[in-house]
């Protein structure tokens, strides 16, 4: 199941949004959240002319408070709520610091990037470097979501890769709590491992799935598993993270970069 929830705590506009998904999470699998909050101290260091470094005293002063309101304000609630939970702090590269410290999570929950709003920064571009190095598998929330429906419809987006399998291998807690697990693979390249053996993997884990192809119509893939989990009323979209090179998907588009940057479903990624 999953116990060990690591929520990033940053204050924008979609961590309401990634407190929900934590407390829903935490409710269907009775599990354990644990909060991670990191101040980006390199942002606020600067190096002088001599090889020196110093930081901005007055920025670093004004980002602690804010910060401090930030966990006063979600302490509140968690206070409110029936589950357990701690709280860590860290200094550093937010990617790096939630990669350390989820060395033992069975989940990372992030948002996906967003453009800040008029009283709020948007949340950090961090998704796609933490589900590359992370070993816990990474649910990547929308911003405007206001709850995770952990017991909901599961699609699992299938092409044969080693990620894809990994992902199936690291989200069977999740797999077990959905009402239905749909298995889609979107008919483009050859699959080594077809969509069948991926069903009967999950059979042998007590797990009964549901296999679609799903026709491309001219979309790009990234739309068409988008399209496909919406149609199935999927609570998230499982997929493996990354299934070409970082540099190849960087320079020549890449289905988790499309969808990192557009899905209005949760996605869980695993490398």
């Amino acid at each position: 199941m999953l116990k060990s929830i690591l929520l990033h705590i940053h204050d924008d506009h979609a961590q309401d949004a990634r407190l929900a998904a934590a407390l829903d999470l935490a409710r269907a699998s009775q599990g354990h959240i644990s909060c991670v909050q990191v101040t980006p101290f390199n942002a606020y260091v600067a190096g002088d002319p001599f090889g020196g470094f110093y930081a901005s005293t007055t920025l670093l002063g004004a980002l602690r408070a804010q910060e401090e309101e930030e966990r006063a304000r979600i302490e509140r609630r968690l206070k409110t709520e029936d589950i357990t939970w701690d709280w860590h702090h860290a200094d550093g590269e937010p990617a790096h610091a939630l990669v350390n410290r989820g060395r033992l999570a069975d989940v990372v929950i992030l948002s996906r990037a967003d453009k800040g709003r008029s009283d709020k920064p948007g949340p950090l571009p961090i998704a796609a470097d933490v589900a590359v190095h992370a070993r816990a598998p990474i649910l990547v929330v929308p911003p405007d979501s206001d709850r995770f429906r952990a017991n909901g419809p599961v699609v699992i987006a299938w092409n044969g890769s080693l990620e894809a399998a990994h992902s199936l291998r690291l989200t069977l807690s999740l797999l077990h709590m959905a009402s239905d697990v749909h298995i889609v693979s979107v008919p483009d390249d050859d699959i080594d491992f077809p969509s069948t053996d991926a069903s009967r993997y999950l059979a042998r884990h007590g797990i009964s799935s549901e296999l679609h192809e799903w026709p491309r119509k001219g979309r790009a893939v990234a739309q068409t598993l988008s399209d496909a989990a919406l149609e199935l009323g999927a609570s998230c979209l499982v997929m493996g993270a990354y299934g070409h090179s970082r540099l190849r998907e960087t320079v020549l588009g890449g289905v988790t970069r499309e969808l990192l940057a557009q899905t209005t479903v949760p996605l869980l990624l695993a490398h």
